[in-house]
């Protein structure tokens, strides 16, 4: 690995996670321009907000810049096994087509991705020991471990002939996490004595002072507050942080009563995580028909939906159409979460929904039932203390969370501190990091089975939609240009006198037709109806015009 030639570089190139919380694609290469060697941190999603784009279900990064030279890519390497970092390696691996790897229980939940989308016998996920190390090419990749809200959480110390960078994935330091390893501070201050040249580091509670906490304090919070309630219980959270599930039956346990999973996602994880060796003292589950049978006191739903996602387990059982899950007055629904931002009115909602039928809300606003994954400022601050790098750079945040971090960094005397955007490409040399280049980036949209490029409009035109309808007005032409028919006009979404102002509107317009081009007419038309519409109406619907030669 310590032979290189004169003109290879280190390059860093994100295209995904930079000014956005979410879809965290990080690529480094290696070698002379125009012939580097890549690996790839992370392939993740962001979620699609319907408000904003209707029919979209989540959100990809544009790799087409690397896809135009995949036989340099050396390997997908998943820090961890939240969405935002794995969910999009099914989508974008036919386009990408190399290894993956990950430790076992990320691996394992990558695996099953692989096989919904029937790609299991394409590809298989290489295992990384918790711990282990990776040789890819040029690079050498250290996996140490590290504490978040979900198992096997690794920061990567990418070694190069060039200099060494530390990528943190997610993280924050826990000094009790409860399930897997703790953060391994000996080897970060071991990588820190050697020399790293840049920290490529989580930004997400850049603003926020102080730590973040632990999960033993929350398990303790949990347990006493489970004890104080009556009725049924349910309590709601991300599926993916195991050790709250673990805590949650814990308490359970602790109170008498029999837990239940309501949610596909629980059971995925729990699942998992019994197969990669952890829950070994998880106690026995229900399924939602025995636990529907058991005295209100004697029962505890851990279920999926705390950020009011339409079709997840809670959303079904605030509207009562849950097939086995009923929560009445009197019974408790405890949200061991936090409001991602963007979904509040759907949680709300929620709420609203719940709190009608009498049940009791406890958020993290009412009791400690919730800690923070990711690192607020004084854990940066100490992370920075153990690695000493030459150069920050803050990803996986907003670019206020960017910013913030960045600020932190120089007063912590790190002696670079860089602010990247998506589809910036920076070399990364021992003295200094610079932008060299700005390459193809931006988002592809997974609408339904379909992979759609962000330009495409689809999402613009669902939303004029739903904000005006649609109007079709449909033409037919004799085979001497002249109208052969009445116009015929259809509205969608609008009041019914909207449409007849505009089909007088029509009919004025091809009153004295004789022969016409169909393109120039359909243009005339279009201009007419959507003219009238907003005169009857104070809005433009999105209008069509359809012109047939018969």
């Amino acid at each position: 690995m310590d032979r290189f030639s004169p003109r290879d570089e280190l390059v860093f190139l994100p295209l995904g996670g930079s000014g956005e919380i979410g879809m965290n694609f990080n690529a480094y290469g290696f070698g002379p321009e125009g012939d580097r060697q890549w690996i790839i941190v992370d392939c993740g999603v962001l979620f699609g907000r319907e408000g904003a784009l209707p029919g979209v279900d989540v959100l990809m990064p544009d790799v087409r810049y690397l896809a135009e030279q995949r036989e340099n890519i050396l390997g997908i390497i998943a820090t961890h096994a939240h969405e935002d970092h794995i969910g999009a390696i099914a989508h974008l691996w036919p386009i990408l087509r190399c290894p993956v790897y990950a430790t076992p229980f990320t691996a394992r939940l990558i695996a099953g991705k692989l096989d919904e989308a029937g790609l299991s016998s394409r590809l298989q996920v290489k295992q990384v020991p918790v711990g282990g190390s990776l040789a890819l090419g040029p690079f050498t990749l250290d996996f140490i471990s590290i504490t978040h809200s979900i198992l096997e959480p690794n920061l990567l110390a990418i070694r190069t002939p060039l200099g060494t960078v530390a990528h943190t994935g997610d993280w924050k330091i826990d000094p009790d996490p409860l399930l897997g390893e703790e953060t391994d501070v000996a080897r970060l201050e071991k990588l820190g004595d050697e020399g790293v040249l840049a920290l490529v580091c989580d930004s997400t509670n850049a603003l926020v002072p102080g730590s973040s906490g632990s999960e033993a304090q929350v398990r303790e919070s949990l347990t006493d507050l489970v004890g104080t309630l009556t009725g049924r219980v349910a309590v709601t959270g991300f599926a993916s942080n195991v050790a709250r599930l673990d805590t949650v039956a814990r308490a359970a346990r602790a109170h008498g009563r029999h837990i239940a999973l309501v949610g596909r996602s629980m059971q995925k994880m729990v699942s998992a995580a019994r197969e990669c060796g952890y829950l070994k003292d998880f106690p026995p589950i229900l399924d939602e028909t025995e636990a529907a049978d058991l005295p209100p006191r004697k029962v505890l739903y851990l279920c999926t939906g705390s950020q009011g996602e339409p079709r997840a387990a809670l959303a079904r059982i605030a509207n009562d159409s849950h097939p086995h899950v009923h929560l009445a007055e009197g019974d408790t629904v405890i949200f061991s979460s936090r409001v991602i931002p963007g979904n509040e009115l759907a949680i709300f909602a929620m709420h609203n929904q719940l709190a009608a039928r009498g049940v009791n809300l406890l958020t993290a606003e009412d009791h400690f039932v919730h800690v923070s994954g990711h690192p607020c400022r004084e854990e940066l601050a100490q992370m920075y203390r153990w690695i000493r790098p030459k150069v920050a750079v803050p990803v996986h945040g907003e670019m206020r969370h960017q910013v913030a971090h960045a600020r932190l960094a120089r007063e912590l005397q790190v002696p670079q501190a860089l602010v990247p955007e998506n589809g910036q490409l920076f070399r990364l040399a021992p003295g200094r990091a610079e932008l060299i280049d700005e390459v193809p980036s931006g988002r592809v949209h997974l609408d339904g089975r379909v992979l759609v490029a962000e330009g495409e409009g689809l999402a613009k035109d669902r939303r004029a939609m739903g904000f005006a309808g649609l109007l079709v007005v449909s033409l037919v032409l004799d085979a001497k240009g002249r109208l052969a028919g009445a116009p015929n006009v259809l509205g969608e979404g609008m009041p019914e006198p909207v449409a007849e102002a505009v089909l007088k509107a029509v009919e004025q317009a091809t009153a004295n037709l004789r022969r016409s081009d169909p393109d120039e007419l359909a243009e005339t038309v279009r201009r007419a109806a959507r003219r009238a519409a907003h005169d009857a109406w104070g809005k433009k619907p999105m209008t069509r015009v359809l012109v047939t030669e018969v």
